[in-house]
C-alpha cells in the first residue's frame, strides 16, 4: 500500500487487492462482446434489446468500477491496470466487427489501436521504471465516451450519415488532445513526478 500525490495533485490510497467487487467489474466489461456480436449475426445484423441491454451495461460498468473502488475504498493496483485494458479490449473487438462489416474505415481503426498501443508501451515503461502503473486520465475516458458515441451512430443509426462523419471528425480529435496529454504526463512521470 502507498499513499501519494499524483500529478494532477490528488491523494489516492491504492492497495495490492485482486479481488474486489470493481475489479470483478471491470473484467466482465469484456465479456459482453461476444454475445453482442453473436446475437447482431443471429439477428441478420440487426440490433435488438439484448443488444442495447448488453451494451449499457458495458458503458455503465465503465463508470461503476470507479465509482464502487472509490465508494469501497479498494482502488488497487490491478484494477487501475484491468480498467483501461477492459475498455481497449472491449472497444477493439467492437471496432474490429463494424470494420469487417464495412460499416467504419479501417484507417479510422488503425488510429485507435496505435494510439492505444503506445499509450499501453508508455505505461509498461512508466511500470518498469517506477515499479507501478499509473491511472487512467480523464480525457483519456472522454476520448473513449466519444469513441462510443461514434461506434453506436454507425451500429444502430446507419443511415445517419452526416452524424457518423461529424461523430468521427469529434472522435479523432479527442483522441489526438487525449494523447497529448498522456505524453506531458508520461514526461512528468519519468521525470520523478509522483502518481498514483
Amino acid at each position: 500500500m502507498n499513499n501519494a500525490v499524483n500529478v494532477n495533485g490528488k491523494k489516492l490510497l491504492v492497495k495490492d487487492e485482486i479481488y474486489t467487487w470493481s475489479n470483478f467489474i471491470s473484467f466482465t466489461r469484456v465479456l459482453v462482446v461476444v454475445p453482442i456480436i453473436w446475437l447482431h449475426i443471429e439477428n441478420d445484423y440487426k440490433a435488438n434489446y439484448l443488444i442495447v441491454l448488453l451494451l449499457g451495461y458495458g458503458i455503465l460498468s465503465d463508470y461503476l468500477d470507479g465509482l464502487v473502488a472509490r465508494w469501497r475504498d479498494e482502488i488497487s493496483e490491478l484494477g487501475k491496470n484491468l480498467d483501461p485494458i477492459a475498455d481497449k479490449l472491449m472497444a477493439f473487438f467492437l471496432f474490429l466487427y463494424t470494420v469487417i462489416l464495412g460499416w467504419i474505415p479501417v484507417w479510422y481503426f488503425a488510429v485507435g489501436v496505435v494510439r492505444d498501443l503506445l499509450i499501453l508501451t508508455g505505461s509498461a515503461h512508466i511500470k518498469k521504471r517506477r515499479g507501478k502503473v499509473a491511472m487512467s486520465i480523464m480525457s483519456g475516458k472522454v476520448s473513449v465516451n466519444v469513441m462510443a458515441l461514434y461506434w453506436m451512430s454507425v451500429f444502430f443509426l446507419r443511415d445517419a450519415e452526416t452524424l457518423h462523419t461529424v461523430l468521427m471528425i469529434i472522435s479523432v480529435l479527442f483522441m489526438v488532445y487525449s494523447f497529448i496529454v498522456y505524453i506531458i504526463r508520461y514526461r512528468k512521470i519519468i521525470d520523478g513526478a509522483d502518481f498514483n
